[in-house]
């Protein structure tokens, strides 16, 4: 069983950064493949990105220039950096762990991104 809970979401301006965290619990964090989704009011929730245990990294496109996955394994972590947010990255990111085939979710933060 593997926990995890976000940390880092709040209110930003247009153009302004976050930083979210994901502290992860188990012994077998380091060959988990790490990621974050996000869901948007209304909508499906939507990759982010992704990580290996081994650092290779995955993106959505539209986000690759903007927003920055990564991880410390020493200490069951993943962070994911957000530059020049815009209105429409409002949404609810969860932190997400696959594992030997299982599927694991955090809670969710909200960030909010106001114009």
């Amino acid at each position: 069983q593997v926990q995890l809970v976000e940390s880092g979401g709040g209110l930003v301006q247009a153009g302004g950064s976050l930083r979210l965290s994901c502290a992860a619990s188990g012994s077998m964090f380091s060959i988990s493949t790490m990621g974050w989704y996000r869901q948007a009011p209304g909508k499906q929730r939507e990759l982010v990105a992704t990580i290996t245990g081994g650092g290779v990294t995955n993106y959505a496109a539209s986000l690759l220039v903007r927003f920055t996955i990564s991880r410390d394994n020493a200490k069951n972590m993943v962070f994911l950096q957000m530059n020049s947010l815009k209105p429409e990255d409002t949404a609810v990111y969860y932190c997400h762990s696959r594992l030997v085939g299982m599927d694991y979710w955090g809670q969710g933060t909200q960030v909010t991104v106001s114009s």
